[in-house]
């Protein structure tokens, strides 16, 4: 079936749960592949908002920005819930995923971007949640970069943590970076690095 002819159905939609966050249930048919559409199904759905999120750069010193932070999901399946991640933040109704990239990365890393590089925009996790993620490179000057950030009402503890560019894509290999939008961000800078630089350095 061409991809132009596919459809989805939907039969009902309903929220089931409706706290910090919310859950949607959907039951619907959608077009197979062989032809035809499938039986009904049902499908819960987490509702997660859309997030810009972005990898501090300073390509004078070669180092990066990261922000430590604890994380319920990593807590949860017992993991250490304490992770070094990229600055993000939640797209609220008339914001700019730009907007909220350099607003974030002053509230979390108390920097200030100068240019953005948008890398991509992906799903975190189609299967079962909505979010999607648009994430950019940001360039810092990290010489005054540290200390403890973030917003008491939004109950934020956030460390800022500077790391050489190099160092920062060996923990990369190493596996010590376990969250996706930071190992895609580093893995997006391993292959750009150089480019990059070149175009903010000239």
């Amino acid at each position: 079936m061409n991809k132009e002819n596919r459809i989805v159905d939907l039969l009902d939609k309903r929220t089931v749960f409706n706290g910090y966050f919310q859950i949607h249930r959907y039951r619907l048919k959608y077009s197979l592949h062989e032809g035809g559409m499938s039986q009904a199904v049902e499908r819960e759905v987490f509702e997660r908002g859309q997030v810009a999120a972005v990898l501090p750069v300073d390509p004078i010193r070669d180092q990066l920005v990261l922000i430590e932070q604890f994380r319920i999901g990593p807590y949860a399946v017992g993991w250490n819930p304490w992770l070094l991640e990229g600055v993000a933040g939640i797209i609220e109704d008339g914001e700019s995923a730009e907007g909220v990239a350099k607003r974030e990365t002053r509230e979390e890393a108390g920097c200030e971007i100068s240019e953005l590089v948008p890398m991509m925009r992906y799903l975190s996790s189609p299967g079962a949640c909505t979010e999607t993620v648009a994430l950019f490179c940001g360039r810092i000057n990290a010489s005054g970069a540290g200390g403890v950030h973030g917003l008491d009402e939004e109950h934020e503890d956030i460390k800022v943590m500077v790391y050489g560019v190099d160092e920062a894509l060996k923990m990369l290999d190493q596996g010590k970076i376990v969250n996706a939008k930071t190992i895609i961000a580093l893995q997006w800078l391993a292959l750009n690095y150089p480019q990059l630089k070149q175009r903010w350095l000239g």
